[in-house]
């Protein structure tokens, strides 16, 4: 491709300018670096040592070149082999390892058995309170030295969970549940919404006896019904 100059001469245009001009700047460069020298020879008559005492010649040896702007390192550029490189996580569970004095944890397998024969699974049929509470009284079996009982109950946690209970667990974001009673709060409120504190608190102010029922069965159920409800807000009878 050609355009037309002033004179009505032809000049190619440059496809490569970019390249042109490292060239002239490097081309300049040079050229002054060798005028710089030049410059700064000796010459071969010596001067009076009154001159050269009056006016010392500036040492120019110490001046380095232009760096030129275009000719400065570009930044890297991304490629797509950067967003598919596949990134390592470094936290692969929710509950973070709780901080005790002892030096090592060991549980026994046959906690871990015991805690695995009352899974919850998240259906909607399952008490979510009857399981925590099975699960403290499964944990107080055991003591360890520099380990407090709610350390205990954190790191074994996830061993009580199973299907859609275990994804939910796996949910949060790595190591961000550091307390027990922070993943109780956060449990409940999954699998124990305000809608069934309403439905049990209506079952609640609905009771009644049924006609072949005797008092003592009658007292028992209601309780059951306070029992299921903890959060109800009645109160309860002796």
């Amino acid at each position: 491709m050609q355009k037309r100059s002033t004179v009505g001469d032809l000049i190619p245009i440059d496809l490569e300018i970019n390249v042109t001009c490292r060239k002239c700047n490097t081309e300049k460069i040079r050229k002054f670096m060798q005028d710089l020298e030049a410059a700064t020879t000796p010459e071969e008559e010596p001067r009076s040592s009154e001159a050269s005492s009056s006016f010392p010649i500036a040492d120019h040896s110490h001046i380095e070149p232009v760096e030129d702007p275009i000719m400065a390192q570009e930044p890297r550029r991304v490629t797509l082999e950067d967003y598919s490189s596949s990134i390592v996580l470094q936290f692969f569970t929710s509950i973070a390892q709780p901080e005790v004095q002892a030096q090592t944890i060991t549980y026994p397998p046959s906690l871990i058995h015991l805690i695995q024969n009352n899974l919850f699974h998240g259906l909607p049929n399952e008490d979510p309170y009857a399981h925590l509470a099975t699960y403290i009284e499964t944990c107080n079996t055991i003591r360890l030295a520099g380990v407090p009982a709610d350390a205990i109950r954190l790191s074994l946690f996830s061993f009580s969970l199973s299907g859609e209970a275990k994804r939910w667990l796996h949910s949060f974001k790595g190591n961000s549940l550091k307390s027990w009673d922070e993943v109780v709060e956060k449990f409940l409120k999954k699998y124990f919404p305000e809608s069934k504190t309403v439905e049990g608190k209506a079952a609640i102010s609905s009771f009644h006896q049924f006609a072949d029922e005797s008092l003592s069965e009658a007292l028992e159920r209601f309780r059951g019904l306070l029992q299921k409800t903890p959060t109800h807000g009645f109160s309860e009878p002796i």
